[in-house]
């Protein structure tokens, strides 16, 4: 699993008799076929690496009602991100149009690590619940970064039509704490 972007399986280690060796470049994978009771390992014991099936979006990693990964050819600007230990980010709002493609680039001012994920509000709550039960996952998804302190990372996306669009930080204790951007999307179904 060493090649398995966007997923801290450290805590895997107990897992027994499961074969992971056919798995060594899977990025973005949904977990759900491989594991049993909605989160728990083969042993049938809650596993700390839980179930990803649902951690970023509908369809799993990436795909979002909030839009979907873009690509550096279809970028018609780049956002400037920085997230803050005083759990906020800068901006606190942002306005894209439906359809529009955007580079994200973020970077970490602090001292505590911090996500960036992008989502709706509906999708933001869902991976809040998700990352309480699975505190040191670790994303490099399409939709989804963690940032070290220090560090600066990018991301593209292409917003959808969703009015409902927010980008959260779902570190234990920063979403609660307002560590949130609204965006607004023009042109879009409301």
């Amino acid at each position: 699993m060493s090649n398995m972007k966007g997923m801290d399986h450290s805590s895997m280690a107990n897992m027994k008799g499961m074969d992971h060796s056919s798995m060594a470049n899977m990025k973005g994978m949904d977990h759900s076929q491989h594991m049993q009771g909605g989160g728990t390992s083969h042993g049938g014991t809650q596993s700390s690496a839980g179930d990803h099936s649902k951690g970023h979006g509908s369809g799993g990693h990436g795909s979002s009602a909030a839009g979907r990964p873009g690509t550096a050819a279809q970028v018609t600007r780049t956002v400037n991100v920085t997230a803050l230990d005083t759990m906020r980010f800068d901006p606190s709002t942002l306005a894209v149009k439906a359809g529009e493609t955007v580079r994200f680039v973020v970077v970490n001012k602090g001292k505590l690590p911090h996500e960036f994920v992008i989502g709706t509000t509906e999708e933001q709550k869902e991976h809040e619940q998700m990352m309480q039960k699975m505190p040191g996952m670790k994303h490099d998804d399409p939709n989804a970064i963690t940032l070290a302190p220090g560090e600066t990372k990018s991301l593209i996306w292409q917003f959808g039509q969703s009015a409902n669009v927010e980008i959260g930080c779902h570190i234990p204790g920063h979403y609660p704490a307002g560590m949130l951007s609204k965006v607004t999307v023009s042109g879009s179904n409301r």
